[in-house]
C-alpha cells in the first residue's frame, strides 16, 4: 500500500475518534484479522459514520455489497439518509473473529423517531466488505418500555471453564429454526427459564391470562408454545444464516427470511384445553429477521429477536 494511502485509511478511522483508538486504526491499517475488540468499536466507527452521513469516516471496501431490508442497495443511500442519533443505551454486540463478522442489535433514532436495527459487518484485510441492514419502524410505545437497556443476562460473560466450543453454538442456534420451522419444541435445548422478546414485544413467559386466548400461548415457555403449532402458520424459513458466535459471551447472532403464504388461516392447536382451532387473519407476508441466542449449559436462556414485514416471496437482497 501507498504511503498516501495508508495515511488517508488512518485519517478516515481516527474521524470517528469516540468509537476508534489508535491501535484499532493500527491493527486494520497492519491487514492484521479483526480480533473481538475490534469488531466491537468496528461497529461504533460504522455507526458514527452512519449518523454522520459519511462514509468515507469508516473502512468501508469500495466494491462493499450493502443490503438493507432485503433490498440490495448502494452505500450511502437507505438509512445513510435518514440515520439522526446513534444507539444509547439499548445495543448488543456479537463479535466474531473466526469468521471475521459482527452482529449487533441496538435501538437508534431515524429522522428524529426510535427504531430498531440489526447490522451485520463482514471484515476482510482492514475493511468491511458487507453490510446488511434490518430495520423495524413504528416501535409502539410498549415494545419501547423493553428496548431500553439489554437484559443483563445477554451481556453476562460464561467463565471460561463453561464456555462452549464456536462450533457447537451455532449449531444450538441452528436448531432454533428447525424447531420453529417443524412445530417442535424438541428439536433445540430450551432452557426452563427461556424468555423471547421480538420487536421488544415479550412473547412468551408472561403471566397466564384470565381467560382463555391469545395470550394463552404468549404464557407458555419457548418450548411449549411451539409444541402447540401457534407457530404453524410459517411455510419456510428460508437463508439461514447462522455464522456468528461470541464464546466469551454464549452470544449467537441469526440471520433468517419467513415465509407465510397464509393459504390456510385456521391452525389447529395441539394440547391446550378449551383451544382447539385457532384463525389468523392475515395475508400473505414475509419477515426477514435477526435472532440474538445467549447459550449457557447447552441450553438457550434468552431469546432477542427482531423482524419486519414485507411482501410475500420476496427476494432476500444477497440473491
Amino acid at each position: 500500500m501507498q504511503r498516501t494511502m495508508r495515511t488517508g485509511l488512518i485519517a478516515a478511522a481516527l474521524f470517528v475518534s469516540a468509537a476508534s483508538t489508535p491501535g484499532y486504526a493500527q491493527q486494520l491499517t497492519a491487514r492484521k484479522p479483526c480480533d473481538r475488540p475490534c469488531l466491537i468499536r468496528l461497529v461504533d466507527a460504522y455507526l458514527a459514520a452512519l449518523v454522520a452521513r459519511d462514509p468515507a469516516a469508516a473502512p468501508i471496501a469500495p466494491n462493499a455489497r450493502f443490503v438493507e431490508n432485503a433490498v440490495a442497495t448502494h452505500v450511502g443511500e437507505g438509512l445513510w439518509l435518514t440515520a439522526s442519533a446513534e444507539p444509547a443505551t439499548f445495543k448488543i454486540y456479537v463479535p466474531d473473529p473466526v469468521s471475521q463478522q459482527v452482529g449487533f442489535l441496538g435501538v437508534m433514532q431515524e429522522s428524529g423517531a426510535p427504531i430498531e436495527i440489526a447490522l451485520r459487518l463482514a471484515v476482510d484485510n482492514g475493511k468491511i466488505v458487507e453490510i446488511e441492514h434490518l430495520i423495524a419502524r413504528n416501535l409502539g410505545e410498549r415494545n419501547l418500555a423493553n428496548l431500553q437497556n439489554p437484559r443483563p443476562g445477554l451481556f453476562a460473560r460464561v467463565p471460561p471453564s463453561e464456555r462452549m466450543p464456536r462450533e457447537r453454538l451455532l449449531e444450538i442456534g441452528a436448531s432454533y429454526y428447525d424447531a420453529l420451522d417443524d412445530n417442535d419444541g424438541s428439536l433445540a435445548p430450551f432452557a426452563d427459564d427461556c424468555l423471547r422478546r421480538e420487536n421488544g414485544m415479550q412473547t412468551t413467559s408472561n403471566p397466564a391470562p384470565a381467560e382463555r386466548g391469545f395470550g394463552t400461548f404468549g404464557a407458555m415457555g419457548c418450548a411449549a408454545q411451539l409444541d402447540t403449532q401457534i407457530m404453524s402458520y410459517i411455510d419456510t424459513i428460508d437463508n439461514r444464516r447462522i455464522e456468528i458466535a461470541d464464546v466469551e459471551t454464549g452470544l449467537v447472532f441469526g440471520l433468517s427470511h419467513f415465509r407465510h403464504s397464509m393459504a390456510d388461516k385456521t391452525l389447529e392447536i395441539v394440547g391446550v384445553p378449551g383451544i382447539e382451532t385457532w384463525e389468523m387473519a392475515f395475508e400473505a407476508f414475509d419477515l426477514p429477521a435477526a435472532h440474538i441466542y445467549k447459550i449457557t449449559g447447552g441450553r438457550i436462556h434468552e431469546i432477542e429477536a427482531m423482524g419486519f414485514r414485507a411482501d410475500y416471496n420476496s427476494p432476500t437482497g444477497w440473491e
